[in-house]
């Protein structure tokens, strides 16, 4: 029987990478401390290094998520008026022909 994999919070990634990047212990040691591989923290740590400008930039990704979702409104609603248009086009075409 395979064992369950464990999935952790994103809280906990980052209070770990964190840990890790300020460099008052060795990977060693966090690993034993929070039961993890020092490769998993390893991957945490450099994403947080990569990815943390994110953080700080102007428009986050909330902020393109919601931009986003209000295009893609726009663009339905769109669709719509399009859809109706053409249904109207189509019935006036029927009763002229």
């Amino acid at each position: 029987m395979s064992k369950k994999r464990r999935q952790y919070n994103a809280a906990f990634k980052f209070k770990v990478a964190l840990e890790a990047a300020k460099g008052n212990n060795t990977l060693s040691e966090l690993a034993q401390q929070y039961q993890l591989h020092p490769n998993q923290i390893s991957k945490w740590k450099r994403r947080l290094l990569d990815d943390g400008e994110e953080l700080f930039n102007r428009h986050s990704q909330s902020e393109r998520l919601r931009e986003q979702e209000a295009e893609q409104a726009e663009l339905y609603e769109q669709i719509g008026r399009l859809k109706m248009e053409l249904e109207w086009l189509k019935k006036k075409s029927a009763h002229i022909n």
